[in-house]
């Protein structure tokens, strides 16, 4: 997650949607008065080799902090953070009504079909699962946050999301939206990508109990974005 003041916009970092590759490239973009989220060691040290910014201002400011965030951190003495992949919602309480109405915000979705996949494999694929529907009756689709992470009261909370698959025309979009010299670009490391060894279409690898099941566990994601099997 990112928020840069100088080209005000606030990045959400959805799951499995090359968030960590679009990161980076964002990072390059930020100075160390906005809000940068670490991300793995691995990563960390990929970012670190491209001189852009790392981490930093990741604790929330105390003056954002409710009642109960106040007790918690008296009782734990643990500080709360921005992180990864939060929500909209909680983004919002962190940060202020001010800079998160104010500053453009947009994050990217991706084909629901094909997003299982990638976390599939992500998870241990069929030497860990087996099949697919295994993995998905077991819960394995619950660190998905989706549709709950970009709205607010089941509203929209973001200004644009972007199709995963329609990546290069998104980052156009956004270098216009934000007045940069030169369009946007992702690092030729495809971070992650490692995981995911088999690239057969989705079609050819779900069953129908399979589609079913994501027709239903991702449904809002599906008719928000207009995504079809």
């Amino acid at each position: 997650m990112i928020v840069c003041h100088q080209y005000r916009f606030i990045f959400i970092k959805t799951q499995k949607t090359a968030g960590t590759s679009l990161e980076i490239a964002l990072s390059g973009l930020c100075s160390p008065s906005d809000i940068v989220t670490p991300i793995s060691r691995d990563d960390e040290e990929y970012r670190k080799s491209l001189g852009v910014q790392s981490p930093t201002n990741y604790f929330v400011p105390f003056k954002n902090y409710t009642r109960r965030d106040i007790l918690n951190f008296i009782l734990s003495n643990k500080r709360k953070q921005f992180y990864n992949h939060i929500s909209c919602l909680e983004l919002r309480q962190f940060l202020g009504a001010g800079i998160f109405d104010s500053y453009y915000k947009f994050c990217f979705e991706r084909n629901p079909y094909d997003k299982l996949l990638s976390l599939f494999f992500h998870q241990g694929g069929y030497e860990k699962w087996g099949a697919v529907q295994r993995f998905i009756e077991s819960g394995g689709l619950n660190i998905i946050k989706g549709f709950d992470q970009y709205t607010i009261d089941k509203i929209v909370a973001v200004d644009d999301i972007f199709k995963f698959e329609e990546m290069g025309k998104a980052l156009e979009i956004i270098s216009q939206k934000l007045k940069l010299d030169q369009s946007l670009e992702l690092h030729p490391v495809k971070l992650k990508s490692e995981f995911r060894k088999n690239r057969t279409h989705y079609s050819l690898i779900l069953n129908e109990v399979e589609k079913k099941l994501i027709d239903v566990i991702w449904a809002r994601e599906r008719e928000l974005m207009g995504y079809k099997f």
